[in-house]
């Protein structure tokens, strides 16, 4: 085509992808294409602009590393992770959420109930889950990942002084689907303030930068949708405002007062401790 212009050029572009052999990748391709150009003569982009944002997604790629993606941090924050999340989950099923940046491929293994709190200081909380197909059917051999933060808000991976895997499991539920975790109270974090993602998009649209507490978790049974998730506190003072749009109204769970004696026995504590429960139904595959 040597008469290329604004009435032509988007189809012009699009059929130089017809030959792309995967019919998915295709489609993506060809969608992203269409999309950006209508996005471009709807604002009317100037060069200062196409510059400027040539230079974000620069500095994006520079401060990203082998523990940090920040390219990660910008879907989280501007919803493309969270939506993806939504069109992915089954509308019977809890909810899926925001992955993050610090799940670990392969944490250790614990017998249920784990007991995860060992020497970290903080509040003693239990996470008291159960494991449900879409009838209510408990799935016995369901399995879940776990991860949380410390209570100076950081991930294993953040904090030198924490050891490896800290304050994350592996673990089998029992025959009613049952697992229980004992863990701590999670804490509120920022996202990450020191990169463009922050000074270019967040901060200039007075954005918060806080999450809500929160404990992670990847439950995946046999026949069924694995699901990656997050479960929050209803008394949480972020749940309103979270930097990446990741709550959910069926993942807010009610902390209360576990004072079983029988029930703290069975985990191992001596005196009461905070305990939230969850029901969490997987869609079958």
């Amino acid at each position: 085509m040597r008469n290329i212009n604004t009435d032509n050029i988007t189809q012009v572009v699009l059929s130089s992808f017809d030959r792309h052999p995967d019919a998915r990748q295709r489609q993506l391709i060809q969608g992203l294409v269409e999309h950006l150009h209508a996005y471009v003569k709807e604002v009317k982009l100037t060069h200062p602009e196409w510059r400027a944002a040539l230079a974000f997604l620069h500095r994006v790629g520079d401060i990203s590393s082998d523990s940090r993606s920040e390219f990660s941090l910008l879907s989280d924050v501007t919803g493309i992770s969270s939506l993806v999340d939504l069109l992915g989950s089954d509308p019977q099923a809890t909810p899926g959420s925001v992955l993050g940046p610090f799940h670990t491929v392969g944490s250790p293994w614990f017998d249920n109930p784990a007991q995860l709190k060992g020497h970290n200081e903080g509040v003693t909380m239990v996470l008291r889950g159960r494991v449900v197909d879409l009838h209510g059917n408990p799935l016995s051999h369901a399995t879940v990942d776990f991860w949380q933060n410390a209570a100076n808000g950081m991930y294993w991976q953040m904090d030198p002084s924490q050891p490896s895997d800290n304050l994350r499991c592996q673990m089998k539920v029992d025959a009613n689907g049952c697992f229980d975790i004992v863990t701590l109270q999670p804490v509120p974090y920022q996202i990450p303030t020191d990169g463009p993602v922050w000074h270019d998009l967040v901060h200039p649209s007075e954005r918060s930068s806080w999450r809500p507490a929160h404990f992670h978790l990847i439950v995946s049974a046999p026949a069924c949708k694995t699901l990656v998730t997050e479960l929050f506190d209803e008394q949480d003072p972020y749940l309103q405002s979270d930097a990446v749009f990741g709550v959910r109204e069926p993942l807010v769970g009610h902390c209360e007062t576990l004072s079983d004696s029988a029930t703290l026995r069975a985990l191992r504590l001596s005196a009461p401790c905070l305990q939230i429960k969850f029901e969490i139904c997987l869609a079958a595959a």
